[in-house]
């Protein structure tokens, strides 16, 4: 294409382009010269300037996507997107939004963070996995690696606990990776996964924990399947002791939504009554606005639960023949 040219061919340069993102030194193979493409960046121009050496050759506010394009042209071969961003794209719906890309470049590789760019050179660059052509830190690098830069405990515990609930990654794989990378940043992940090795699977049970312990009652269950008197599942719920048919349930507004779930949350309770339970039924914002009451709650059906004499189904013998 012959210089000044290109202005009649513009489909072209979209073509070399992801998203309308490109470099300006694949501008200037294609014919358009570094003067001009950041002449048509100057303010109120066509284009504009995103990174060093990258244009959107668009004057409107970028997208997401065109940010992290623009990043990963920054990053150069071989870079990942990890941190909160990928997080979000791995489906997280805790991770917040703090306007950068977080990128993990090759520890040979002498870049700067770059204005929405926070780039982290590595020894250790884990396999891409991709999606919607980004390539992405595994989920287990992406939620660590966005958590070490984050000093707040509650959005820490946030992530951790969702991707341990959704199944994503598990505590253990979650600790093994932070011993393995960077040690700076990782008190407050630390301090999360040491609650959700107890057995807590989200962030009202971590509450729950916390609260239980200023009870100064016997450590129960958590998450352990209860039955009646035949052997049939009941539920399986956050707290129990089955010696004493003691369960406590942290039940969001969230989860009784809809009349369907509403009705779900009756049956179990009268499942729970049939087979001698009492339980105790707790929002899980009052675990933070209204702990010492909620304290007081759990010590009273705790004492109601040990004066009755009831037998215990501990010892209970199932049979399936």
């Amino acid at each position: 294409m012959k210089r000044g040219s290109w202005a009649n061919d513009q489909d072209r340069l979209r073509e070399h382009s992801r998203l309308g993102v490109i470099r300006v030194s694949t501008l200037q193979k294609l014919g358009v010269g570094s003067f001009t493409a950041y002449r048509r960046c100057i303010p109120g121009g066509p284009w504009q300037w995103m990174l060093p050496g990258i244009v959107l050759m668009e004057n409107g506010a970028p997208t997401r996507d065109q940010l992290v394009a623009a990043a990963l042209l920054y990053g150069g071969p071989n870079c990942l997107v990890t941190g909160l961003e990928a997080c979000r794209r791995h489906g997280m719906r805790e991770a917040p939004d703090d306007g950068k890309i977080h990128l993990l470049v090759p520890h040979d590789r002498q870049l700067r963070n770059s204005w929405f760019v926070t780039v982290e050179r590595t020894k250790r660059m884990p396999e891409a996995v991709v999606r919607a052509g980004v390539p992405l830190a595994p989920v287990v690098r992406a939620v660590l690696d966005g958590s070490r830069r984050i000093r707040a405990f509650q959005p820490v515990e946030a992530i951790l606990a969702e991707v341990v609930q959704r199944k994503k990654c598990d505590v253990e794989a979650l600790s093994e990776e932070l011993e393995r990378g960077c040690q700076r940043g990782t008190a407050v992940p630390r301090r999360v996964l040491a609650s959700l090795r107890t057995g807590a699977h989200s962030v009202a049970e971590i509450r729950a924990a916390e609260v239980w312990k200023l009870t100064g009652l016997p450590e129960p269950d958590r998450n352990v399947p209860v039955y009646d008197r035949e052997g049939l599942l009941i539920s399986v719920p956050d707290v129990s002791c089955e010696r004493i048919r003691f369960v406590w349930e942290i039940d969001s507004y969230e989860f009784h939504f809809s009349k369907r779930d509403y009705a779900r949350s009756i049956r179990r309770n009268a499942r729970y009554a049939a087979a001698g339970y009492i339980v105790l039924q707790t929002v899980p914002s009052r675990l933070t606005t209204d702990p010492h009451e909620v304290v007081k709650e759990i010590r009273q059906a705790w004492a109601a639960a040990s004066a009755r004499s009831v037998p215990s189904t501990h010892d209970r013998a199932v049979s399936t023949s």
